[in-house]
């Protein structure tokens, strides 16, 4: 089934409310669906980022060194290694439990998933420990990405799709902010590292509340009450039709997230790193590394709704080419010489605009794919990026010194050039739809 056939029929099952003149068209069942999504989203960006803020020194205490150990921070990134593989699993696992369920129920599913292996970290006595149970709560997290993307794509008018890709990910966004606020009050209250994972336990109350008041998408049970089974089949993913979108969603995506998680893992390293050579006391670097991640974050809920703009003037296509190329000029920007710590405020906050390059897949990949397909391709895709993103994690990793990152960082940030390149390989809207999505 060829990509532009799979956008018809989604946009044609949406035509009512995409020719809606606004906001009151949605429906109750619609703004339901979104919330949970969003707070989905939410709790999912929280529980992903509480590792990478106590990553070092909790590792350390694991393992009963030093910070300073070149075998803490390798132990550090296969820990996070495992977390990105986990979530490339669980994208796969749980994308098959949505076509084959329902989008509803696979997402409380990957919620409980992820809030009990996070809040179980907690427990954590050796550095093994700590890797098994985050590759856990990665088969939660990794699967909630295709569930939540899906469903909004599958409910909520074509018109209003860019703007809520930015507010998807602002989401998630808005979680890491969270997680970033609570290392920032356990850190000024002096409190062990790993009292951060409890506060991954709260998102399993959102499970309750779904399961009473979200509808499942009418999309999804149209067309699993046809029981077109051939359609069930993942490898149709690479049959005639699918394979050339498919294979070129997993490198733009392998590439990016590959960069991207790079950075998101090693900058708050660097940061550490370069506080302690600037004599900064271990409670001082834990404030500065939490306002860092505050302010990339919070920077990237403002990239989200520009990326929203640019997708609205120039289409997703487009607009993921320009976001990649701006994200690959930031990182250059920021690590090509070394700089203080002071010296990287303002780099910093221009990657964390670059970063809505993200909210942008998350309304264009689910419709490259039929709808009984949609979260099996859409998180195959976006969750083999994350297998890549594990091992470069590593690779990058071995450029570095013990507390100096910026090479890492710096050659991390060119593969968003290839990135670039295939995204402008991939399959556009169709003419007609594009304008249909963009008119108010």
């Amino acid at each position: 089934m060829h990509s532009s056939h799979n956008l018809s029929n989604m946009s044609s099952s949406t035509e009512a409310g995409t020719r809606g003149p606004g906001l009151r068209q949605i429906s109750s069942g619609q703004w339901r669906a979104g919330i949970a999504a969003w707070l989905g989203w939410m709790f999912d960006g929280l529980d992903m980022h509480l590792y990478t803020l106590v990553a070092l020194p909790f590792v350390a205490e694991l393992m009963r060194s030093s910070t300073a150990d070149p075998a803490v921070s390798d132990r550090c990134a296969w820990i996070q290694a495992a977390f990105l593989i986990g979530w490339a699993v669980g994208g796969g696992l749980f994308g098959r439990v949505g076509d084959r369920l329902g989008r509803t129920r696979a997402l409380m599913m990957t919620i409980l998933v992820y809030a009990a292996f996070t809040g179980l970290s907690f427990f954590a006595r050796s550095w093994w420990h700590l890797l098994v149970l985050r590759f856990l709560a990665a088969l939660g997290i990794g699967g909630e990405w295709a569930v939540g993307a899906s469903l909004l794509a599958e409910t909520w008018p074509r018109r209003w799709r860019p703007w809520i890709a930015a507010v998807l990910q602002t989401s998630g966004n808005l979680g890491v902010i969270l997680a970033s606020a609570a290392y920032y009050l356990i850190a000024r209250g002096d409190l062990p590292n790993r009292w951060i994972f409890l506060v991954g336990v709260v998102p399993a109350l959102l499970v309750f509340w779904i399961r009473r008041s979200v509808p499942e998408s009418g999309e999804w049970n149209a067309e699993h009450s046809r029981e077109q089974r051939a359609s069930l089949r993942a490898a149709a993913l690479f049959g005639p039709g699918l394979r050339r979108t498919t294979l070129l969603t997993i490198v733009v995506c392998a590439l990016s997230l590959t960069a991207h998680w790079a950075f998101l893992f090693w900058f708050p390293q660097h940061l550490r790193g370069l506080g302690a050579q600037e004599g900064l006391t271990t409670g001082q670097i834990g404030v500065m590394v939490s306002q860092g991640m505050m302010l990339v974050i919070g920077c990237s809920m403002v990239g989200n709704f520009a990326a929203g703009a640019v997708a609205r003037k120039l289409g997703f296509r487009r607009a993921i080419l320009v976001m990649c190329l701006a994200y690959c000029g930031a990182m250059t920007a920021a690590y090509c010489v070394p700089r203080s710590t002071a010296g990287l405020w303002y780099f910093l906050a221009a990657i964390g605009a670059c970063q809505g390059l993200f909210a942008l897949f998350t309304m264009y990949l689910p419709p490259l794919f039929p709808t009984l397909l949609r979260t099996t391709g859409a998180g195959l895709c976006y969750n083999i990026g994350r297998i890549a993103a594990a091992f470069g994690t590593v690779f990058f990793g071995m450029f570095s010194h013990v507390g100096d990152y910026r090479l890492a960082l710096l050659y991390a940030g060119l593969l968003f050039v290839p990135a670039s390149v295939a995204s402008y390989l991939l399959p556009d809207e169709p003419a007609s739809e594009q304008a249909a999505s963009l008119r108010g």
